[in-house]
């Protein structure tokens, strides 16, 4: 867990001043500042209007009485690919674009959806070992 804390909050952050002074090197200081506060704006925008559609088809999900769990983790990638995006930094636009737009988007929660389900089938086994002895 320590490892894995230590690459979010220091070696990311290091990857993306070093892309961000290469990037400055061929597009200029200015351009560089607008390239991350244009993906900035244009994050934020992604987010109200992606996170209105999954809030839209959660209330539907709700009204038909259907358990929402795709568009619940929908939502949290939502979040965490603007919070994302707001963060300065070329790859860390990359990874919060990619969580907003719905095709890549399904992706993570297929992803996601499979951990979730392994960690619920292992701790079942864990349970059920226990229950025998």
């Amino acid at each position: 867990m320590f490892g894995k804390f230590l690459a979010l909050f220091i070696i990311v952050p290091l990857l993306e001043l070093a892309l961000l002074i290469e990037v400055g090197k061929y597009l200029g200081v200015w351009n560089t500042i607008a390239l991350v506060l244009v993906t900035a704006v244009a994050g934020a925008m992604m987010m109200q209007l992606e996170g209105l559609r999954v809030w839209n088809n959660l209330q539907q999900d709700l009204m038909s009485m259907r358990m929402p769990t795709d568009n619940i983790i929908n939502g949290v990638l939502i979040l965490i690919g603007g919070i994302v995006l707001l963060t300065p930094g070329i790859i860390t636009d990359i990874i919060g674009i990619t969580l907003l737009i719905p095709f890549t988007r399904s992706i993570y929660r297929k992803i996601l959806k499979k951990k979730f389900e392994y960690k619920v089938r292992t701790k079942a086994d864990i349970v059920e070992i226990k229950e025998i002895q």
